[in-house]
C-alpha cells in the first residue's frame, strides 16, 4: 500500500482589517495561539471554539510552532494596536468614575 502524503495548508485567512482568522469562522489566530501558549491542548481549544474544527485546530497549533518568529512580531504588533485604541478610547470617554455615573442615570431614569 503506498500513502499519498500531501502538504496540508494552515487553514488562515486575513480579513479585510488585516485580521488573521482560522479560515471560515470569526476566532483570530490570536485567540488560538494565546490559549495554546497558556496550556490549553487542541481539544480544550475546540471546546471554547465550537466553530473550529480539531483538525485545524492542529494545523494551526502546527503552523505556530513552525512560523512563531513571524506570528510573535504579528501578535505584538496586534497588542501595540490594541493598546492605542484603548488609550484613545479612555481619552474620549474618561473611564475614572464611569460605575457611579452609571448608577447616578438609573437613579434619576429607574
Amino acid at each position: 500500500m503506498n500513502l499519498a502524503i500531501a502538504i496540508e495548508p494552515a487553514p488562515l485567512e486575513t480579513d479585510a482589517r488585516g485580521v488573521i482568522r482560522v479560515a471560515k469562522t470569526r476566532v483570530t489566530l490570536d485567540t488560538v495561539v494565546t490559549a495554546f501558549l497558556e496550556g490549553c491542548t487542541p481539544e480544550e481549544i475546540g471546546e471554547q471554539y465550537p466553530s473550529l474544527q480539531i483538525s485545524d485546530i492542529y494545523l494551526v497549533v502546527g503552523y505556530y510552532l513552525k512560523h512563531n518568529l513571524e506570528i510573535d512580531g504579528y501578535l505584538a504588533e496586534r497588542q501595540r494596536q490594541a493598546a492605542s485604541i484603548r488609550q484613545e478610547v479612555e481619552q474620549r470617554f474618561n473611564p475614572v468614575g464611569i460605575r457611579e455615573r452609571l448608577i447616578a442615570r438609573l437613579e434619576r431614569h429607574p
